[in-house]
């Protein structure tokens, strides 16, 4: 095991943590014995979402009578003090508990700060002086916000997508938040899953010591293969090296992430899985993206209005109906040599 303390929160934890958003997608049972599994394996660091459905529901059963023995981070999308307020006390309900870690503002379009006019961060201040909060922190898919909260010095953590193909504006807020004494959690470690070895991407985190990759675990195989990590650091051999060089040079760059920012479409494009089809194509076995199913959906690119909403949304700036027209055309492609 490898631990590592939190920024200055003084919270020490596995250098893995479990990503609790899949867990939506299994039952109540399921999701237990993965998250008592993860803590069995030496996993002590839980990151959840009020809204992520179901998931605070099924951590808070996992963990009944268990709670001084892990470390909890949750979020609340609150616009307004009066929310915030009704999200917290709903999330200590459902996690079963009277207290937690790290509650963070989760991907706001602007930093909440003492005195705005939203009340976000007065409120925060107000239940971390009730206890029912330890550490103010935020999530972010926008660089800009994210530069902003470090600099501020009010925020415990940042959470952002960070992984080997990350430019260099990521590695730039990971290393502001080691001097700024902020804990860095990464959120899409294997990048909406266009990276495929897991070991491989553990490896990598590995070499960025204040990042903590929150590893989203819907599968046993999935927490077995992280559990791995947290019994021996894999290496980060040459053959991993080559296998970064490789994504890197095929998968960095110009690429839509899968966050889903941009939605909803006002046509019904499923615009976080069309814009990145060319990706998945060759990234996984093409007969699972060829279905009937996926022609439908793909087809209705055609129907895209220009309307700018998806771009205006994207956090990372993407001429988005541009990539939508370009994956169109390279699914055609590969449909018809299939065909």
């Amino acid at each position: 095991m490898r631990q590592i303390t939190l920024g200055s929160t003084g919270l020490t934890i596995e250098k893995n943590g479990f990503g609790c958003l899949p867990i939506q997608r299994v039952t109540r049972e399921e999701a237990a014995s993965l998250l008592r599994a993860a803590f069995d394996g030496g996993i002590n660091f839980f990151d959840t979402a009020r809204a992520y459905s179901d998931s605070e529901e099924k951590v808070g059963y996992a963990f009944a009578g268990m709670r001084r023995q892990i470390v909890l981070a949750t979020k609340t999308g609150a616009q307004t003090a009066d929310a915030f307020w009704k999200d917290l006390e709903t999330s200590l309900k459902t996690l079963g508990t009277d207290y937690i870690d790290i509650y963070q503002f989760h991907n706001p379009a602007f930093c909440p700060k003492p005195g705005g006019a939203d009340g976000l961060y007065d409120a925060a201040l107000e239940a971390r002086r009730q206890g029912k909060i330890r550490h103010i922190s935020i999530t972010n898919h926008r660089l800009a916000v994210a530069q902003e909260a470090i600099d501020s010095g009010l925020y415990a953590t940042l959470q952002f997508p960070f992984s080997y193909l990350s430019g260099p504006q990521e590695l730039s807020l990971v290393e502001g938040c080691a001097r700024a004494g902020m804990g860095f959690i990464a959120m899409k470690a294997l990048a909406g899953g266009l990276i495929r070895d897991g070991l491989t991407a553990a490896a990598y985190m590995d070499t960025v010591p204040n990042a903590v990759p929150i590893w989203g675990v819907q599968h046993r195989w999935e927490l077995d293969q992280f559990l791995a990590c947290v019994r021996e650091t894999p290496a980060l051999t040459a053959e991993r090296q080559a296998t970064i060089d490789k994504d890197r040079a095929e998968l960095s760059g110009e690429f839509c992430r899968g966050c889903g920012y941009c939605m909803p479409c006002p046509q019904g494009i499923e615009i976080n899985q069309c814009a990145r089809m060319s990706l998945m194509l060759r990234r996984a076995p093409a007969a699972a993206w060829l279905t009937a199913e996926w022609q439908e959906k793909m087809a209705k690119i055609e129907e895209c209005l220009h309307c700018g909403q998806c771009s205006g949304k994207c956090p990372y700036g993407l001429d988005t109906p541009k990539l939508l027209e370009e994956n169109l055309k390279d699914f055609r492609e590969v449909l018809s040599q299939q065909g």
